[in-house]
Protein backbone atom coordinates (compact mmCIF):
# COMPACT_ATOMS: atom_id res chain seq x y z
CA UNK A 1 0.00 0.00 0.00
CA UNK A 2 1.58 3.60 -0.56
CA UNK A 3 0.72 5.93 1.16
CA UNK A 4 1.42 10.01 1.49
CA UNK A 5 1.09 12.52 4.44
CA UNK A 6 0.81 16.13 3.40
CA UNK A 7 2.14 17.95 6.13
CA UNK A 8 4.43 15.17 7.43
CA UNK A 9 6.72 17.91 8.99
CA UNK A 10 4.34 18.88 11.41
CA UNK A 11 3.91 16.99 14.64
CA UNK A 12 1.04 15.03 13.98
CA UNK A 13 2.21 14.02 10.68
CA UNK A 14 5.47 12.67 12.07
CA UNK A 15 3.51 10.72 14.45
CA UNK A 16 1.32 9.11 11.95
CA UNK A 17 4.94 8.27 9.82
CA UNK A 18 6.63 6.90 12.97
CA UNK A 19 3.83 4.71 13.57
CA UNK A 20 3.36 3.10 10.27
CA UNK A 21 6.70 2.60 10.39
CA UNK A 22 6.78 0.77 13.87
CA UNK A 23 3.69 -1.13 12.39
CA UNK A 24 4.87 -1.86 8.63
CA UNK A 25 0.88 -2.23 7.46
CA UNK A 26 -2.30 -0.35 7.70
CA UNK A 27 -5.42 -1.94 7.90
CA UNK A 28 -3.95 -5.58 7.53
CA UNK A 29 -1.98 -4.63 4.54
CA UNK A 30 1.45 -4.15 3.90
CA UNK A 31 2.79 -0.56 3.42
CA UNK A 32 4.87 -0.45 0.46
CA UNK A 33 5.85 2.98 0.23
CA UNK A 34 5.52 6.17 2.40
CA UNK A 35 5.65 10.08 0.87
CA UNK A 36 6.53 12.48 3.32
CA UNK A 37 5.46 16.04 1.65
CA UNK A 38 5.75 19.62 3.50
CA UNK A 39 6.77 22.88 2.52
CA UNK A 40 9.93 22.19 4.02
CA UNK A 41 11.37 19.00 3.40
CA UNK A 42 10.34 16.48 6.29
CA UNK A 43 12.96 14.18 8.10
CA UNK A 44 13.24 10.90 6.68
CA UNK A 45 11.97 8.34 9.30
CA UNK A 46 13.69 4.67 9.54
CA UNK A 47 10.85 2.09 8.50
CA UNK A 48 10.57 -1.12 6.69
CA UNK A 49 9.29 0.49 3.75
CA UNK A 50 10.98 2.99 1.01
CA UNK A 51 10.14 6.54 2.57
CA UNK A 52 10.53 9.92 0.54
CA UNK A 53 10.89 13.57 1.98
CA UNK A 54 9.42 16.39 -0.62
CA UNK A 55 9.16 19.87 -0.03
CA UNK A 56 6.63 21.94 -2.16
CA UNK A 57 3.43 23.88 -2.67
CA UNK A 58 0.75 22.17 -1.88
CA UNK A 59 -1.37 24.67 -4.00
CA UNK A 60 0.85 24.12 -7.35
CA UNK A 61 -0.10 20.70 -9.16
CA UNK A 62 3.38 20.34 -10.61
CA UNK A 63 4.21 19.45 -6.42
CA UNK A 64 1.23 16.96 -5.91
CA UNK A 65 2.10 15.12 -8.99
CA UNK A 66 5.13 14.04 -7.16
CA UNK A 67 3.64 13.83 -3.67
CA UNK A 68 0.77 11.75 -4.69
CA UNK A 69 2.17 9.12 -7.16
CA UNK A 70 0.29 7.25 -9.15
CA UNK A 71 -0.14 4.00 -7.41
CA UNK A 72 -0.85 5.63 -4.05
CA UNK A 73 -4.23 4.50 -1.65
CA UNK A 74 -4.31 6.50 1.08
CA UNK A 75 -3.60 10.44 1.39
CA UNK A 76 -3.18 11.88 5.02
CA UNK A 77 -3.91 15.39 4.39
CA UNK A 78 -2.53 16.96 7.37
CA UNK A 79 -1.28 20.15 5.72
CA UNK A 80 -2.83 23.79 6.95
CA UNK A 81 -2.49 27.19 8.40
CA UNK A 82 -3.48 27.10 12.25
CA UNK A 83 -6.32 29.52 13.52
CA UNK A 84 -4.99 32.43 14.68
CA UNK A 85 -2.02 32.42 11.45
CA UNK A 86 -5.52 31.94 9.14
CA UNK A 87 -7.26 34.94 11.06
CA UNK A 88 -3.74 37.59 10.90
CA UNK A 89 -3.02 36.70 7.39
CA UNK A 90 -6.52 35.75 5.55
CA UNK A 91 -4.97 35.69 2.19
CA UNK A 92 -2.65 32.96 3.42
CA UNK A 93 -4.97 30.94 5.13
CA UNK A 94 -7.65 31.04 1.83
CA UNK A 95 -4.32 29.99 -0.09
CA UNK A 96 -3.34 26.64 1.93
CA UNK A 97 -6.54 25.95 3.44
CA UNK A 98 -9.13 25.99 0.67
CA UNK A 99 -6.93 26.07 -2.47
CA UNK A 100 -4.78 23.58 -0.60
CA UNK A 101 -7.30 21.15 -0.35
CA UNK A 102 -8.55 21.96 -4.23
CA UNK A 103 -5.38 20.87 -5.88
CA UNK A 104 -5.52 18.01 -3.41
CA UNK A 105 -9.17 16.97 -5.03
CA UNK A 106 -7.63 17.78 -8.62
CA UNK A 107 -4.70 15.29 -7.51
CA UNK A 108 -6.85 12.72 -6.70
CA UNK A 109 -9.32 12.85 -9.38
CA UNK A 110 -6.44 12.81 -11.77
CA UNK A 111 -5.45 9.38 -11.29
CA UNK A 112 -8.67 7.79 -11.45
CA UNK A 113 -8.14 5.16 -8.92
CA UNK A 114 -10.70 6.60 -5.69
CA UNK A 115 -7.84 7.10 -3.26
CA UNK A 116 -9.07 7.33 0.57
CA UNK A 117 -8.26 10.71 1.81
CA UNK A 118 -8.47 11.61 5.57
CA UNK A 119 -8.85 15.17 6.25
CA UNK A 120 -8.42 16.79 9.75
CA UNK A 121 -11.63 19.52 9.59
CA UNK A 122 -11.78 21.78 12.88
CA UNK A 123 -13.99 22.16 16.19
CA UNK A 124 -12.90 25.70 15.05
CA UNK A 125 -15.91 25.22 11.99
CA UNK A 126 -18.81 25.09 14.47
CA UNK A 127 -20.16 28.43 16.66
CA UNK A 128 -22.05 28.52 19.70
CA UNK A 129 -19.50 29.11 22.31
CA UNK A 130 -18.90 27.40 25.81
CA UNK A 131 -22.41 26.36 26.44
CA UNK A 132 -22.99 24.50 23.14
CA UNK A 133 -23.13 20.88 22.77
CA UNK A 134 -22.95 20.39 19.30
CA UNK A 135 -25.03 17.32 17.80
CA UNK A 136 -24.17 15.00 14.81
CA UNK A 137 -26.35 16.74 12.49
CA UNK A 138 -25.14 20.44 13.49
CA UNK A 139 -24.88 23.17 10.94
CA UNK A 140 -21.53 24.66 10.64
CA UNK A 141 -21.37 28.32 11.52
CA UNK A 142 -17.51 29.07 12.07
CA UNK A 143 -16.86 32.07 13.99
CA UNK A 144 -13.21 32.78 12.70
CA UNK A 145 -11.57 32.35 9.11
CA UNK A 146 -9.75 29.45 9.66
CA UNK A 147 -13.16 27.60 10.66
CA UNK A 148 -14.70 28.69 7.82
CA UNK A 149 -11.58 27.56 5.68
CA UNK A 150 -12.01 24.44 7.23
CA UNK A 151 -15.88 24.03 6.95
CA UNK A 152 -15.40 24.78 2.65
CA UNK A 153 -12.93 22.17 2.42
CA UNK A 154 -15.00 19.50 3.75
CA UNK A 155 -17.47 20.57 1.21
CA UNK A 156 -15.34 20.01 -1.50
CA UNK A 157 -14.14 16.86 -0.20
CA UNK A 158 -17.58 15.70 0.30
CA UNK A 159 -18.97 16.94 -3.06
CA UNK A 160 -15.38 15.11 -4.86
CA UNK A 161 -16.47 11.76 -2.87
CA UNK A 162 -19.76 11.73 -4.32
CA UNK A 163 -18.24 12.34 -7.95
CA UNK A 164 -15.99 9.33 -7.02
CA UNK A 165 -12.92 11.29 -7.55
CA UNK A 166 -11.85 10.06 -3.94
CA UNK A 167 -13.15 8.59 -0.71
CA UNK A 168 -12.71 11.28 2.03
CA UNK A 169 -13.15 10.84 5.87
CA UNK A 170 -12.97 14.06 7.48
CA UNK A 171 -12.24 14.22 11.30
CA UNK A 172 -13.02 17.69 13.29
CA UNK A 173 -10.28 17.39 15.23
CA UNK A 174 -10.33 18.98 18.92
CA UNK A 175 -8.05 21.05 20.28
CA UNK A 176 -4.79 18.59 20.44
CA UNK A 177 -3.55 18.26 23.75
CA UNK A 178 -0.10 18.05 24.35
CA UNK A 179 1.79 19.44 21.80
CA UNK A 180 5.66 18.33 21.67
CA UNK A 181 8.11 21.17 20.57
CA UNK A 182 7.75 24.94 20.76
CA UNK A 183 4.25 27.13 21.13
CA UNK A 184 2.82 27.85 17.71
CA UNK A 185 0.68 30.25 16.03
CA UNK A 186 -2.74 29.02 16.74
CA UNK A 187 -5.27 30.30 18.94
CA UNK A 188 -5.29 27.55 21.00
CA UNK A 189 -2.10 27.06 21.96
CA UNK A 190 -2.54 27.96 25.42
CA UNK A 191 -4.27 24.36 26.15
CA UNK A 192 -0.81 22.73 25.47
CA UNK A 193 1.36 25.85 27.24
CA UNK A 194 -0.13 24.95 30.38
CA UNK A 195 0.15 21.69 30.78
CA UNK A 196 3.83 21.30 28.50
CA UNK A 197 5.79 24.63 29.83
CA UNK A 198 5.46 23.31 33.48
CA UNK A 199 6.52 19.65 32.56
CA UNK A 200 9.31 21.43 30.83
CA UNK A 201 9.92 23.37 34.54
CA UNK A 202 9.05 26.96 32.49
CA UNK A 203 6.05 29.65 33.55
CA UNK A 204 3.76 30.72 31.32
CA UNK A 205 0.88 32.35 30.44
CA UNK A 206 -2.82 31.75 30.03
CA UNK A 207 -4.96 33.81 28.26
CA UNK A 208 -8.05 32.46 29.46
CA UNK A 209 -9.92 31.84 32.48
CA UNK A 210 -9.31 28.75 34.57
CA UNK A 211 -13.49 27.12 33.95
CA UNK A 212 -12.68 28.26 29.92
CA UNK A 213 -14.01 25.02 28.82
CA UNK A 214 -11.71 23.03 25.64
CA UNK A 215 -12.99 20.37 23.52
CA UNK A 216 -9.59 18.32 23.15
CA UNK A 217 -8.11 15.12 22.43
CA UNK A 218 -4.48 13.73 22.56
CA UNK A 219 -2.06 13.19 20.09
CA UNK A 220 -1.95 9.14 20.77
CA UNK A 221 -6.46 9.46 20.26
CA UNK A 222 -5.78 11.45 17.24
CA UNK A 223 -3.22 9.11 15.36
CA UNK A 224 -5.69 6.21 16.18
CA UNK A 225 -8.80 8.10 14.67
CA UNK A 226 -6.40 8.63 11.58
CA UNK A 227 -5.61 5.25 11.45
CA UNK A 228 -9.02 3.81 11.70
CA UNK A 229 -10.48 6.70 9.02
CA UNK A 230 -7.99 4.85 6.39
CA UNK A 231 -9.29 1.66 6.76
CA UNK A 232 -13.20 1.99 7.71
CA UNK A 233 -15.68 1.15 5.66
CA UNK A 234 -16.84 4.52 4.31
CA UNK A 235 -20.68 3.18 2.89
CA UNK A 236 -22.35 3.98 6.05
CA UNK A 237 -20.88 7.81 6.19
CA UNK A 238 -23.48 8.39 2.83
CA UNK A 239 -23.18 12.02 1.65
CA UNK A 240 -21.73 13.26 4.86
CA UNK A 241 -18.35 12.72 5.65
CA UNK A 242 -17.86 14.67 8.39
CA UNK A 243 -17.18 12.62 11.57
CA UNK A 244 -17.24 14.55 15.22
CA UNK A 245 -14.54 12.41 16.90
CA UNK A 246 -14.98 11.23 20.64
CA UNK A 247 -13.30 14.03 22.14
CA UNK A 248 -13.45 14.94 25.66
CA UNK A 249 -14.13 18.52 27.67
CA UNK A 250 -11.80 19.68 29.74
CA UNK A 251 -11.37 23.31 31.64
CA UNK A 252 -8.47 24.98 32.20
CA UNK A 253 -8.54 24.23 35.94
CA UNK A 254 -9.09 20.42 35.38
CA UNK A 255 -6.09 20.16 33.50
CA UNK A 256 -4.17 21.32 35.96
CA UNK A 257 -5.95 19.26 38.65
CA UNK A 258 -4.46 16.48 36.25
CA UNK A 259 -1.11 18.01 36.02
CA UNK A 260 -0.34 18.71 39.51
CA UNK A 261 -1.69 14.53 40.18
CA UNK A 262 1.06 13.49 38.52
CA UNK A 263 3.65 16.34 39.36
CA UNK A 264 2.68 18.12 41.94
CA UNK A 265 1.38 21.55 43.45
CA UNK A 266 4.70 23.51 42.51
CA UNK A 267 4.37 22.76 39.06
CA UNK A 268 0.98 24.02 38.66
CA UNK A 269 2.22 26.86 40.55
CA UNK A 270 4.11 28.03 36.94
CA UNK A 271 1.10 28.88 35.14
CA UNK A 272 -0.16 32.19 35.46
CA UNK A 273 -3.49 34.03 34.10
CA UNK A 274 -2.93 36.52 32.25
CA UNK A 275 -5.91 37.71 30.11
CA UNK A 276 -5.87 37.87 26.14
CA UNK A 277 -8.98 39.79 24.67
CA UNK A 278 -7.25 38.90 21.16
CA UNK A 279 -7.17 35.31 22.16
CA UNK A 280 -10.19 34.97 23.82
CA UNK A 281 -12.46 36.81 20.79
CA UNK A 282 -11.31 33.58 18.66
CA UNK A 283 -11.81 31.09 21.42
CA UNK A 284 -14.59 32.02 22.91
CA UNK A 285 -17.08 30.92 19.79
CA UNK A 286 -15.58 27.19 19.73
CA UNK A 287 -18.26 24.65 21.46
CA UNK A 288 -17.31 22.70 24.52
CA UNK A 289 -18.87 19.74 23.95
CA UNK A 290 -20.06 17.49 21.01
CA UNK A 291 -22.48 14.44 20.52
CA UNK A 292 -20.13 11.49 19.33
CA UNK A 293 -22.40 8.42 19.22
CA UNK A 294 -21.64 8.66 15.29
CA UNK A 295 -18.46 8.14 15.61
CA UNK A 296 -18.60 5.75 18.32
CA UNK A 297 -20.80 3.52 16.53
CA UNK A 298 -18.40 3.38 13.13
CA UNK A 299 -15.69 2.18 15.77
CA UNK A 300 -13.66 5.17 16.50
CA UNK A 301 -12.05 4.16 20.06
CA UNK A 302 -13.45 6.77 23.34
CA UNK A 303 -10.85 9.05 24.44
CA UNK A 304 -8.35 8.48 27.79
CA UNK A 305 -8.41 10.34 30.97
CA UNK A 306 -6.47 13.55 31.65
CA UNK A 307 -4.01 12.35 33.86
CA UNK A 308 -3.62 9.39 30.84
CA UNK A 309 -2.64 12.35 28.79
CA UNK A 310 0.09 13.88 31.02
CA UNK A 311 1.65 10.62 31.45
CA UNK A 312 1.60 9.95 27.90
CA UNK A 313 3.30 13.43 26.95
CA UNK A 314 5.92 12.57 30.05
CA UNK A 315 6.67 8.83 27.91
CA UNK A 316 6.11 10.09 24.42
CA UNK A 317 7.55 13.38 24.07
CA UNK A 318 9.00 15.28 27.14
CA UNK A 319 12.88 14.13 26.16
CA UNK A 320 12.29 15.29 22.71
CA UNK A 321 11.01 18.34 23.45
CA UNK A 322 13.74 19.46 25.93
CA UNK A 323 16.34 17.74 22.81
CA UNK A 324 14.37 20.73 20.53
CA UNK A 325 14.15 23.73 22.84
CA UNK A 326 17.83 22.94 23.83
CA UNK A 327 17.00 22.54 27.35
Amino acid sequence: MQITILGGGGFLGRKLAERLAKDGRLGGEAVTGLTLFDLNEPAPVQAPFPVRCLAGDITTDAALQQAIPEGTRVVFHLAAVVSAAAEADYELGIRVNLLGTLAVVRRCRALGTNPRVVFPSSVASFGGGQEARVREDERQVPTNSYGAQKAMAELLLADASRRGFLDAVCIRLPTVVVRPGRPNKAASSFASAVLREPLLGLETTCPVFPDFRVWICSPRSATAWFLHAATMDTAPLGLERGINPPGMTATVAEMLDALESVTGPETRALVRFVPDEEVQAIVRGWPAGFVIDRALGLGFAPHESLTDVVVAFLADDLQATRLDRGL
